[in-house]
């Protein structure tokens, strides 16, 4: 506990060595604009720190899990896939470890869909919209939590604990998760986190990105705030060692791990490929897994990084360029598996099912940028002082029987988990401060 608040200390000696020691900066101006920044910091720490005192006292014991009864755990009116060439009953005990950029905000709204449909029981983050990221998962973290409850449903932003994880889940659970080409991860990380990480703020000229891959340790310190954002983001969400060194034995060692611990790992380039995978492996149905994209950029904002700045990305997030090319090939081992001719027909099948529901909800049929968005409740989370992340209208002349389901489709992360009862405080009070100071 006192390691962790003392973060706020760490932060503060570090704005001033800046300010001290940077020459080339206007002392006033430096001053000025970090200001917002110590302020923020010293509210959101503390906070942090009040709400981990008790979080920290009550993390169970091994023997405290989820009992072997949960197992049978099944809401009554859950039904088979109708499109299933063999019997199966639906899953329901999921985990499905979100990671960063990679399209999971997607995956996410699937499964509250499935699991407030099915009546199951979610185990939701407390007063924000993670499990206290990036400090490693407890059970403790978990809204109403207490030693020995049972979930169906583990899906939000955490850094991945299998021990915690495995204590709120019977033991029939099912985990999956999803990972993405590590540059295209790494170029989207650095944009959407760039002004909540210290080591960019000095980099100089207008592509930053591409001024950090030319010297990476010049602007690079594991020890910085938010450091982790910037190199194997990936291996740092699975709870891993981020900063390991090429050819370190150690990160094929965490691959096997993760192969042991998951029994899907979906793509996001194949994202289509995936569902359908994640619909097999669940015994779903075509309807469980239909989708809009959420929280995606626009166009504009997105880099385009030629060869060489691309070869110097996956140089530098090699631990994640390994895991991804492990689970790639596990992919595409699965997808013949299941038949490359059947999977075909099931992709168009269930891309001709979201174009109906395209039709059907959105108005103008696409997404729109943030200042078009209509209905707050449909405005997704942005960046710091940037509105690049796009978001729906819903339409105006749904009928009735339409528009909960297109509603709940078009419901971005923050707003759902409020409406599955998460009060999001801290994550409200951090969005104020986001919006109207900095």
């Amino acid at each position: 506990m006192r390691i962790k608040c003392s973060l706020l200390f760490h932060f503060q000696v570090w704005i001033l060595h800046l300010i001290m020691f940077n020459k080339g900066f206007k002392c006033r101006a430096v001053v000025r604009r970090l200001m917002p920044w110590v302020v923020l910091t010293k509210v959101m720490l503390v906070l942090y720190c009040l709400t981990m005192a008790h979080q920290e006292n009550i993390s169970p014991t091994q023997e405290e899990t989820c009992p072997l009864s949960m197992a049978k755990t099944s809401s009554g009116d859950v039904t088979g896939s109708p499109d299933s060439t063999q019997h199966c009953s639906p899953k329901v005990n999921i985990m499905f470890m979100k990671t960063h950029k990679t399209a999971s905000s997607t995956i996410l709204n699937i499964l509250y869909r499935f699991g407030e449909k099915h009546k199951l029981r979610f185990a939701l983050p407390d007063r924000r919209n993670d499990f206290c990221y990036p400090q490693p998962f407890l059970c403790s973290q978990v809204k109403d939590y207490r030693p020995g409850a049972c979930f169906n449903i583990v899906c939000n932003h955490m850094r991945f604990n299998y021990q915690e994880v495995s204590k709120l889940l019977p033991p029939n659970a099912l985990y999956v998760t999803i990972l993405r080409d590590p540059v295209d991860l790494f170029e989207s990380a650095f944009h959407y986190y760039q002004k909540l990480i210290p080591l960019t703020w000095h980099i100089s000229g207008n592509n930053k990105l591409t001024q950090f891959l030319n010297n990476p340790e010049a602007f690079y310190s594991p020890e910085a705030i938010n450091s982790f954002y910037l190199k194997n983001l990936l291996f740092f969400d699975f709870g891993f060692d981020n900063n390991l060194k090429v050819n370190d034995p150690h990160v094929m060692k965490e691959i096997q791990y993760l192969s042991k611990r998951f029994h899907l790992v979906l793509i996001a380039e194949y994202f289509d490929e995936s569902l359908i995978l994640l619909k097999d492996l669940l015994c779903w149905s075509i309807e469980d897994i239909l989708y809009f994209k959420l929280n995606v950029r626009r166009t504009s904002s997105v880099s385009r990084l030629d060869p060489e700045m691309r070869a110097k990305a996956l140089q530098w997030n090699w631990a994640d360029w390994k895991l991804y090319e492990h689970f790639n090939a596990s992919f595409w081992e699965r997808v013949e598996a299941y038949g490359r001719t059947r999977m075909e027909r099931d992709v168009n099948e269930l891309r001709r099912r979201n174009a109906e529901m395209r039709a059907t909800c959105i108005e103008g049929g696409d997404a729109v940028e943030a200042q078009k968005i209509k209905d707050t409740h449909f405005k997704p989370w942005q960046p710091i002082g940037e509105k690049s992340i796009m978001g729906y209208n819903l339409r105006n002349d749904i009928n009735p029987e339409s528009r909960t389901i297109c509603a709940k489709m078009l419901t971005p992360e923050i707003q759902y988990l409020s409406d599955l009862g998460v009060s999001l405080w801290v994550t409200k009070l951090w969005a104020w401060l986001k919006d109207y100071i900095l």
